[in-house]
């Protein structure tokens, strides 16, 4: 716990484009990763959800709306968690995430 804390403290001292592009990095990796290494897929997906809770209450006091919009990419990535152990014993369900990934990662929130 200590860790994420520290975590925490250093993340939340970039502005929220540098945020953004972080989160926008870990799609993208998810998306690498996903079907060749779906352990490392997890702890990015774990990672992201944070850097998004650690980031739209920031977000909203700019944008509301790319705040929603980030909360439903957050969402995406809760649904991908909770089904995990099911997504990683199918191959097209491996795919469907790299592919999702990979279109989230290219979201103008992170542009």
């Amino acid at each position: 716990m200590t860790d994420l804390i520290q975590q925490e403290k250093i993340f939340v001292q970039d502005d929220v484009a540098t945020r953004l592009s972080k989160i926008a990095n870990n799609l993208s990796a998810i998306k690498r990763e996903v079907t060749f290494n779906p352990s490392a897929a997890a702890s990015l997906i774990r990672e992201s959800l944070f850097f998004i809770e650690w980031t739209a209450p920031t977000l909203i006091e700019v944008d509301v709306e790319q705040a929603q919009e980030l909360v439903d990419v957050g969402r995406t990535l809760a649904r991908w968690q909770y089904r995990w152990d099911k997504i990683c014993q199918d191959s097209e369900a491996l795919s469907d995430v790299a592919i999702e990934a990979g279109n989230l990662s290219e979201h103008h929130i992170f542009s």
